[in-house]
């Protein structure tokens, strides 16, 4: 329990600490029902704290909150964010926790070893993510799924997360922070049928700040895996 404690710096328990009880306290005042959604923002939030710090268990409790919130988006016809959930972010998630695990940072298995990516590696990113992003139009289309474009988009934002995240890059929080930006809006036009949606949107507007903190982190991490 004090090596436990000593993990996180005092600002990291503050960020963990405060964004599971602004969660619970958006849940109590705006929806009160849906407890899955509160059990799945919680272990969100606690996954990004975990991702921040570089240790594979992020990645588990990440596949754990794709899972629910690919039910959730179910509930709520966003088809989009659940193909992408469901379909992407839970197998890139999988594939994240291998690629971790086989890259520990001087054989720590608590912390990834930071990889850069060149150029061509990022253009061939790029270039993936546009197929991805024309494919998965079409199919959303075909399910005629609530808000077309920022769905679409959200899957191009969560596809380079998840590959950036594979290939343990810093700007993969980046590219999650980017994806929290869409989700809120998404989430925005959900709450004016279903006001109980606000709890979701501040899931994802604390999800935003962890992210950032979360890329800051990992380029610190970076500089001090590189002078060791």
């Amino acid at each position: 329990m004090r090596r436990f404690l000593k993990y996180f710096s005092k600002g990291e328990w503050i960020l963990w600490i405060s964004s599971l009880v602004l969660i619970v306290a958006f849940f109590c005042i705006f929806d009160r029902s849906n407890y899955l959604s509160l059990i799945a923002s919680l272990i969100g939030a606690t996954s990004l704290i975990f991702n921040a710090k570089g240790n594979p268990l992020g990645q588990v409790l990440i596949i754990i909150f794709a899972i629910l919130y690919g039910i959730i988006s179910w509930t709520c016809a966003y088809y989009g964010e659940m193909i992408t959930y469901l379909g992407m972010s839970l197998p890139m998630a999988v594939i994240a926790l291998i690629s971790w695990l086989r890259n520990p940072h001087n054989g720590n298995k608590a912390e990834v070893s930071v990889n850069r990516l060149n150029f061509k590696e990022v253009l061939f990113m790029l270039g993936l993510s546009a197929i991805v992003t024309v494919g998965f139009y079409f199919i959303l289309k075909h399910f005629n799924t609530a808000n077309l474009i920022p769905s679409t988009l959200s899957i191009t934002t969560s596809f380079i997360a998840a590959y950036l995240t594979f290939r343990r890059s810093p700007f993969y929080a980046f590219a999650y922070a980017l994806n929290d930006l869409v989700l809120i809006v998404l989430w925005v036009m959900a709450t004016i049928d279903n006001i109980s949606y606000i709890s979701v949107i501040a899931c994802f507007v604390i999800f935003l700040v962890n992210d950032l903190y979360g890329f800051f982190n990992w380029l610190k991490m970076e500089k001090r895996q590189k002078n060791s």
